[in-house]
């Protein structure tokens, strides 16, 4: 085949996933030169290929072969993006797949902006389109990682130029090894475009038990990732606004899915004490952060920096997203009321995703 446009990177691990649907789904209606790159993770290329049907035969498709005895998404998505040669990278789960004509919108929507990144719907199986990121109304060109909350976003599963080839999955971690790769790229001086009615990538849960990044998992765990978006190399990068903008979406987001996760499981003193230790990190990061988050996140953050009691932290966890409450819609600090992280000015940024 000629040197490809767009280089899809599928890893997979299992031959029971269903990889033709997902190889299907990249080729059957791309008409620009693309490639996919079905990466064999600890498992033999011949029972991939033999899963893969007549996609095996296919001159578009190359099966990369990957034995690292390591259960992480990471090691198999790098493998995939060092092998990649084309204009842009893109990366598809091995349940999941593309919209029809979906690479061919999307290269259609850098060619137009000149983007580097181009960020697609995504919807799951039903229909649904996840509201993220809750981007500034009617903005889909030049977003700004900060203005347009795209963190919020944590993995970029469109196209990414491979003038960033050079950013990476965090290796070893069962979850959270995407945060790096989305914050590099949110963060960058990377043109970034949003496409919103268009082709989009579709998320299925055909086997949710057996995605690693969804299996039970200890606080420690599931907050490694932590060391490498904290890391000084990665940190000293980012401006104060990045920092507080970056440091409001982990506690919002990753903190209290860690914790809501350890409460379902009824939380250890090791959970309590990793989740404590996170949120000291990240407050350290941004410490203006504690006053942008709702008053009931506020509290929480509180909690877990201080005595850490399991039933209360229950009882308020669990009507965290109730917005009828106005400790859910008022931020710890009045004076950040209409901060565009603060509560009333991000739900409404949801609300506005079409």
């Amino acid at each position: 085949m000629s040197e490809p446009v767009v280089d899809v990177v599928i890893p997979v691990h299992s031959d029971t996933r269903p990889i033709a649907r997902a190889t299907a789904s990249v080729l059957s209606t791309a008409t620009l030169s693309t490639r996919v790159s079905v990466v064999c993770h600890n498992i033999a290329t011949e029972r991939i290929a033999t899963a893969l049907g007549d996609w095996n035969h296919d001159p578009r498709v190359r099966l990369l072969d990957l034995r690292d005895g390591i259960r992480s998404p990471a090691g198999p998505i790098n493998a995939g993006l060092e092998a990649a040669t084309a204009e842009f990278t893109s990366i598809l789960g091995s349940d999941d797949e593309y919209e029809p004509r979906a690479i061919d919108s999307w290269v259609a929507v850098a060619r137009r902006d000149r983007a580097d990144v181009v960020i697609p719907p995504l919807r799951t199986a039903p229909g649904a389109v996840t509201r993220s990121p809750p981007t500034r109304p009617f903005r889909t060109r030049n977003l700004d990682g900060v203005r347009d909350r795209l963190a919020y976003r944590t993995v970029q599963l469109g196209l990414v130029s491979r003038r960033f080839g050079g950013i990476r999955m965090t290796e070893g971690l069962r979850t959270g090894e995407d945060v790096i790769q989305g914050a590099s790229l949110w963060y960058s001086d990377a043109r970034i475009s949003l496409v919103r009615n268009s082709p989009g990538y579709l998320i299925h849960e055909d086997d949710p038990a057996n995605r690693t990044s969804s299996s039970p998992k200890p606080a420690a765990e599931s907050l490694l990732f932590l060391d490498a978006v904290l890391a000084p190399q990665f940190v000293r990068g980012l401006t104060a606004s990045q920092r507080q903008s970056f440091a409001i979406k982990i506690l919002r987001t990753h903190i209290m899915d860690v914790l809501g996760a350890s409460l379902r499981g009824g939380p250890t003193q090791a959970d309590l004490a990793a989740l404590s230790d996170g949120v000291r990190r990240v407050v350290e990061l941004a410490p203006s952060a504690l006053g942008v988050l709702s008053r009931r996140e506020a509290a929480i953050v509180r909690e877990l920096l201080g005595a850490a009691e399991p039933t209360r932290l229950a009882a308020e966890h669990a009507i965290l997203t109730d917005y009828r409450r106005a400790a859910n819609v008022l931020p710890a600090s009045a004076r950040q009321l209409f901060h565009r992280e603060a509560p009333l000015r991000f739900l409404a940024g949801i609300a506005l995703m079409r």
